[in-house]
């Protein structure tokens, strides 16, 4: 491989690490949609350097094309209250997990290196063949030998479509606040002043109530004797 190979490998393969990392730590869905299309696309990237020409071109139909705007529109039917609460139950238990995971990973990783470096003259590659990686080559294993797999995998996907519509129509009627509203609703409400009673209203009343009585003929009489 020549360098120029090499330096489009490392860059494919550190931008499905940036791909990968900004799915796991991202907590905006669509920065973390964002970060999946980075990683399929560097996938796709690999696969070129491979000369697998027909995956890479799978890659970007299939998942860039179908399965992220997937998850965009499930994303978009959710709205922006989707956000993972934070959960903070059997965090030791994760964190345990975690750790064990990226120990495996990375005992994993320096038993291929150390094996890499045992061999000090490895045998070179065999050159691929013209119709390696094309749609002939690859049709034939697939329906061949890797039959099942290949049926599993699209039982997968029909799962997910039903799982991703079951949790939108949960959510219908639900109506999604912008921050703006959430601001307003979450802000504490002021109590109303209390309304004063003026004095100048009241004698305005009081002196209203005399000429009313003064009008009937019980209330002419009930002066006439005060008068008096």
């Amino acid at each position: 491989m020549t360098a120029l190979g090499n330096l489009y490998f490392y860059v494919c393969a550190a931008a499905a690490l940036a791909g990968a990392l900004a799915v796991v730590a991202s907590k905006n869905p669509i920065r973390g949609a964002m970060g999946l299309l980075l990683l399929i696309l560097s996938v796709a990237g690999l696969f070129l350097a491979l000369h697998a020409q027909f995956l890479a071109a799978i890659q970007l139909i299939v998942y860039a094309g179908a399965i992220v705007v997937l998850f965009l529109f499930v994303i978009m039917l959710l709205g922006p209250s989707a956000s993972t609460p934070t959960d903070r139950r059997g965090l030791y238990t994760r964190a345990f997990g975690g750790g064990l995971f990226a120990l495996a990973s990375l005992g994993g990783m320096g038993l291929v290196v150390r094996a890499a470096i045992a061999a000090h003259h490895p045998l070179p590659m065999a050159s691929p063949s013209p119709v390696f990686g094309g749609i002939d080559a690859f049709g034939s294993v697939l329906f061949a030998d890797a039959l099942v797999p290949f049926e599993l995998s699209s039982a997968l996907l029909m799962v997910a479509v039903v799982g991703a519509i079951a949790v939108a129509k949960g959510r219908q009627g639900v109506k999604s606040l912008s921050s703006g509203e959430q601001r307003i609703a979450r802000a504490p409400v002021a109590a109303e002043p209390a309304r004063e009673t003026s004095g100048v209203f009241r004698h305005d009343v009081d002196a209203h109530e005399p000429a009313a009585d003064a009008a009937s003929p019980e209330g002419g009489r009930g002066l006439k004797e005060q008068a008096s």
